[in-house]
């Protein structure tokens, strides 16, 4: 099995975390919304949501399922901050505990060298177990 570039994983990780957030946030203007303009809000947010559900399919098909899950959840502090900035959502010292929380645990799982299955490791002798 041919190993992914480690800037092709990350790059696909920074679309997914970004397709995600942004899907959501305009899936959420349009609904939220009582005129028709914004139907075109919801296409976008639900267009935004299928490239994520199709780039963290090929994301889970490169890389571990224990990286890629929690690394993606950047998206979720994202989405907050977000809803913050354009939709004025009030978010309580609580939930900003919570996103801090989620943002540790994704710089820790980030920070790991091993993205790769352990079939397409190389254990530095270049052989595969």
């Amino acid at each position: 099995m041919k190993s992914t570039p480690a800037w092709k994983t990350a790059l696909l990780t920074l679309i997914v975390v970004l397709s995600n957030a942004s899907g959501n946030l305009f899936l959420s203007l349009g609904m939220k919304s009582s005129t028709g303009v914004w139907f075109w809000w919801i296409l976008l947010g639900v267009a935004l949501l299928i490239l994520w559900t199709l780039s963290r399919m090929t994301l889970l098909s490169w890389a571990d399922l224990s990286f890629v899950l929690p690394v993606t959840a950047a998206g979720y502090p994202l989405s907050a901050l977000l809803g913050r900035w354009f939709l004025q959502e009030q978010i309580s010292e609580l939930r900003w505990a919570g996103t801090a929380l989620i943002v540790a645990g994704t710089v820790l799982v980030a920070s790991q060298t091993s993205r790769l299955p352990a079939s397409q490791r190389d254990d530095g002798r270049g052989h595969h177990p």
